[in-house]
């Protein structure tokens, strides 16, 4: 599956200090990535109506990441799957009277468009579940010789009991688990389950639904499945950062590893993700924003009734990325507000390198702790404030959105937030 072009992202002097996120599975900060190659699975779309508030803030999240890495001098690897077949698309479809490859491909394309506009570094590797089959099958295979699969009237199980250390990434209790499973696309109560969290692997063939051959014979895989195996495919029964909203944290985080773990045994570190990073939910009128209660604010909406893509992203960029928080029309004023006075000082600036230094550390240093993005807009607020408050800056003005030629504060801005000024 093609992803989007990249933007253009300026090299900066010197380096960052290291990456630390929060990490869920040990619930402290870790060093993102030790080595000199960082690795990111990065848990896409189900593309049936997006790209929504909530998908922005978490793609956003993981693209400061991967920025961060990027100026760090680190080797990113960078993974993002779609599951474009699964049972809200189709019913979706459905609903709609629409071929579910062409819902599919429509909704890919305008998150593609979004991704383009708020300048979102694109993944090396944009994989469809669908064009995943063969992976997904193999991965499969491995499981069933391990003996971690059994049948229910012909769909495929995973015994969690194979998996020792289920449940190391959320830590919930069992009765949390079942909750959230039912609330999140699992079937606790289905009948025939040796253990009402063991997760569908492989659903069988249903009237009227797609289907592909495999060894389990025709059917489509499950979600966790999936993610399992396009991650250790593409980078390895190892990596540094799962990455996903809080919302797949159970069960989907924990189903994906516990997979691996039974798949690859061993080794010098257990399978999958060294690191857990999860973003909060973004929410509208006070409720989570989601498609099944139709509450969303559409990035491609936004963009067409005239918003500057790089207002919508300063005004995700205002809030933590762990934290829960409200979309609103003031939130995106307040953004568009602080996007012009930054290409206001851009255009007024000398460049001056005490100044753009000093910015550029502090934007360094609050990225570096757990992407602290407020932080580092805090920072730009302050050379704002100083450069349209210094005497005779106003006749080196440039006209507005032009930053100065070489300009290192504009640089760090965009290299490091992604800002475009």
């Amino acid at each position: 599956m093609d992803s989007w072009p990249p933007p253009r992202v300026p090299s900066l002097p010197g380096r960052p200090p290291e990456l630390v996120i929060w990490d869920t599975a040990s619930r402290g900060p870790a060093i993102a990535a030790p080595g000199p190659e960082a690795t990111i699975y990065a848990c896409g779309i189900t593309p049936y109506d997006a790209t929504h508030m909530g998908h922005a803030a978490t793609f956003i999240a993981w693209d400061l990441l991967v920025r961060a890495w990027r100026d760090g001098g680190h080797r990113v690897r960078h993974v993002q799957n779609v599951t474009d077949v699964d049972d809200p698309l189709l019913e979706r479809a459905a609903r709609d009277g629409r071929d579910w490859r062409e819902l599919a491909d429509r909704e890919v394309d305008r998150y593609r468009a979004d991704m383009t506009a708020l300048r979102v570094l694109p993944p090396d590797h944009f994989v469809g579940a669908v064009e995943a089959l063969a992976v997904i099958d193999e991965f499969s295979g491995t499981l069933a010789e391990r003996g971690s699969l059994y049948d229910v009237d012909s769909d495929v199980y995973f015994c969690r009991s194979a998996d020792p250390s289920f449940g190391a990434v959320s830590g919930y209790d069992a009765k949390t688990m079942v909750e959230l499973s039912a609330e999140r696309g699992g079937d606790p109560g289905r009948p025939g389950k040796k253990d009402a969290l063991d997760p569908l692997v492989w659903l069988a063939a249903r009237p009227g639904e797609p289907s592909w051959g495999s060894r389990f014979g025709p059917g489509r895989p499950g979600w966790h499945v999936e993610c399992a195996a396009i991650a250790t495919r593409y980078l390895g029964r190892t990596f540094d950062v799962q990455a996903g909203g809080s919302d797949l944290i159970f069960p989907h985080h924990e189903m994906s590893a516990s997979h691996a773990r039974v798949a690859y045994p061993g080794g010098a570190e257990p399978a999958f993700a060294r690191r857990y990073a999860h973003a909060g939910m973004v929410r509208l009128n006070g409720e989570k924003m989601s498609k099944s209660l139709g509450n969303l604010a559409f990035v491609s909406v936004l963009r067409e009734s005239g918003a500057d893509p790089m207002a919508i992203r300063l005004a995700v960029l205002a809030h933590h990325y762990r934290g829960d928080w409200d979309w609103t029309s003031e939130g995106l004023r307040a953004a568009a507000e602080r996007l012009g006075r930054w290409r206001a000082a851009a255009a007024a600036a000398v460049p001056g390198p005490v100044a753009d230094e000093a910015l550029l550390a502090a934007i360094r240093e609050r990225v570096a702790d757990d992407l602290d993005a407020p932080g580092a807009l805090a920072a730009v607020d302050a050379w704002a404030d100083g450069v349209l408050a210094a005497p005779g800056r106003a006749s080196h003005a440039r006209p507005a959105g032009q930053a100065g030629p070489g300009s290192l504060a504009a640089s760090a801005i965009d290299a490091l937030l992604g800002i475009e000024l």
